[in-house]
């Protein structure tokens, strides 16, 4: 062949690519345009009932109005959230199937050297819809009525104080080790079956303290068995409004809230992403919808964008890293 021939056949090829690929543009966009046009999967990998299950049923009732088509909430349990989070990340990535979890998901990937899909490169962020606080309780019969006063007495008794969690790599083991960390503590870890039976011997005065989640302190908390020193979010509660942040007890830079988000599979529309991103939004403003998350022992987020979340999760996970390997924590 001659070099001219070979130059047009090249030219050729290359022009084809270009239109083929305007072809593809143009059938996404088409595709977001329409969207959607059947029913979409939101996979929740947490039992039904419980705090990300709520947030994201809650959620959804609103959005199916706004989106025009059912949403079906698809509980898919196992692995400490892991196995539902897998089957979303290898969804087709048309925006008929998202993934509602929390902030396991980080502390999973902190955790484990091995896991079945990358959260960082096979998830797109979508949109934070909530904050479930933690809340640092002792016995209600306990001495220590403050977070400094907790803070004094595990330096002047070094491995003599305990705190619960509700196992290896949970939250509350993850945060109780940050706090010890933070503050250069020497505090035996209690890990427990479950939030429960954490609480249960928190009530015994058989542990000091915990980072208990909200919808297990809260009830304990209003029957006067446990005492609430300070919660781990940015703002107060406000179902514990005279209850202080960690930072205004005195305990800097320190927030370790659990997340609940929104994700799809790497490679969703950018326009399907942006719808969720809007109407979402538009959910988080209406002050029913955050009363309800209030009494579950959760805060609203506040609207944002899609790349707010990335940033966030990125930073929640480096924290979380650098936590794991400082404690050299390892997963049961």
């Amino acid at each position: 062949m001659t070099k001219t021939k070979l130059g047009f056949t090249r030219r050729l090829t290359l022009w084809g690519n270009v239109f083929i690929g305007l072809l593809m543009c143009g059938a996404i966009s088409a595709q977001a345009q329409n969207y959607p046009n059947k029913p979409i999967r939101v996979i929740v990998p947490w039992p039904a009932g419980g705090l990300v299950d709520v947030a994201a049923r809650q959620l959804g009732n609103r959005l199916q109005t706004a989106m025009g088509q059912p949403i079906v909430i698809d509980n898919k349990l196992g692995a400490g959230g892991n196995v539902g989070a897998d089957q979303a990340s290898k969804a087709a990535a048309d925006g008929y199937t998202m993934l509602f979890t929390s902030s396991a998901l980080t502390m999973s990937t902190a955790l484990r050297n091995k896991m079945p899909f990358d959260a960082v490169k096979d998830l797109e962020r979508v949109a934070v819809v909530a904050y479930a606080p933690s809340i640092l309780v002792v016995n209600q019969n306990s001495n220590i009525t403050t977070v400094q006063e907790l803070v004094k007495v595990a330096r002047a008794n070094p491995g003599k104080l305990s705190y619960a969690s509700a196992g290896v790599g949970s939250p509350a083991h993850l945060t109780g080790e940050l706090f010890k960390s933070r503050q250069n503590l020497f505090i035996l870890h209690i890990p427990y079956t479950g939030a429960p039976a954490a609480m249960t011997d928190q009530i015994a005065g058989r542990i000091d303290y915990h980072f208990s989640n909200a919808a297990v302190a809260l009830p304990q908390i209003k029957a006067g068995k446990v005492r609430a020193l300070a919660v781990t979010s940015a703002q107060r509660m406000q179902g514990l409004p005279n209850v202080p942040t960690m930072a205004e007890a005195g305990v800097e830079k320190f927030e370790a809230d659990q997340w609940l988000g929104l994700f799809a599979p790497k490679g969703t529309p950018a326009a399907v992403i942006d719808k969720w991103v809007a109407e979402t939004n538009k959910v988080l403003a209406q002050e029913e919808f955050n009363q309800i998350l209030a009494n579950a022992g959760m805060n609203s987020a506040k609207p944002g964008k899609a790349d707010n979340f990335d940033a966030y999760f990125k930073q929640d996970l480096v924290q979380w890293s650098q936590v794991v390997k400082s404690a050299n924590i390892t997963p049961d």
